[in-house]
């Protein structure tokens, strides 16, 4: 385990990791309310990890003056907005505690249960979910969550809690799989569940936000169902396969009924309405499964291009304290 010597005992670090988004107003007092509640456990050392995503407010500006007043900070800055997902990597790329614990910026969910969460680590678990079981916001994003999650567990991830999770806790196992993963355009919850190790669930309602603007717009909830639905489920394919099916064996049975209403003179003139549908019909499945397929083969294409999942910009470097 990477523990330090402290008084004859070894100390556990913990790593906390935090995607920066237009959070510029969030940080002094989300700082401040790690320092309240996370930093008297003097049991574990501490280190913050934050990454900002391309914001271009002042969101670096103000975590590199947190970085010069408190050396457990280090700041990343990336070069463009790559995705919240894409920046939880960075920063689990980046950390060196015994395990890390993915935090939102936004204090939506209440600081303490990092201690909860670590507490369930000790018992042996390499991974921890912060699992919602209530959310204080609007219906329409709590029907579109729930929505997202219940298609997730009923098609592609099983184990996917019935609240979904954004908040959590990996190991230095879990963390070393998750960067090794060469994989584009997925998503790094769906490969936590996907990689099977020992899990807990933690329990918290989710917050209102109270400073700033959401930045999570339906463009890319939607990249999101994408992601996780060509990463994780074949219903695709089998959705193109069953068309096809039905459309082959709708066919057989429309030419058969075709000939015999001509065998038996019931047709005098061919239906010109009929054809039209039937080609109308034919080409809509055409092009639903060539869409189907084209997502999959520019996803291979992209792959295939070996381009880093994130760029950094600019970082500075946490400074080392001498610890007897």
């Amino acid at each position: 385990m990477l523990t330090r010597q402290g008084g004859g005992k070894k100390i556990v670090k913990i790593s906390l990791v935090i995607p920066v988004y237009f959070n510029q107003d969030n940080l002094p007092p989300l700082y401040y309310d790690i320092v309240d509640k996370l930093y008297p456990h003097t049991e574990y050392e501490w280190e913050i990890i934050m990454v900002n995503d391309g914001s271009t407010d002042n969101s670096y500006k103000v975590m590199k003056e947190l970085a010069a007043k408190d050396s457990r900070i280090k700041a990343i800055s990336l070069s463009r907005n790559f995705g919240s997902h894409a920046a939880i990597l960075c920063g689990l790329s980046k950390c060196s505690g015994d395990c890390a614990v993915v935090k939102a910026a936004d204090l939506q969910e209440p600081t303490e249960l990092v201690i909860e969460m670590i507490k369930r680590w000790e018992r042996g678990y390499n991974v921890v979910l912060a699992v919602r079981e209530g959310r204080e916001e609007s219906k329409s994003q709590t029907a579109f969550a729930n929505l997202y999650y219940t298609m997730v567990r009923k098609f592609m991830l099983e184990a996917m809690p019935k609240g979904g999770f954004d908040v959590y806790l990996v190991d230095r196992k879990v963390i070393n799989v998750l960067t090794a993963l060469d994989e584009t355009n997925s998503a790094l919850t769906g490969q936590i569940l996907w990689s099977g190790f020992k899990t807990d669930k933690v329990y918290y309602t989710r917050l209102a936000r109270e400073i700033g603007k959401s930045r999570w717009t339906f463009k890319k909830k939607i990249k999101l169902v994408a992601d996780t639905l060509f990463s994780f489920s074949t219903l695709p394919i089998k959705v193109v396969t069953i068309v096809g099916i039905f459309s082959f064996i709708g066919a057989i049975l429309w030419a058969c009924v075709e000939v015999i209403c001509k065998l038996l003179g019931l047709i005098n003139v061919s239906g010109w309405t009929t054809l039209f549908i039937f080609n109308l019909f034919s080409f809509g499945v055409i092009m639903f499964t060539m869409g189907i397929l084209g997502e999959y083969i520019w996803r291979i294409f992209d792959a295939s291009r070996k381009r880093p999942p994130y760029i950094i910009e600019d970082e500075n470097e946490i400074k080392e304290e001498k610890i007897e």
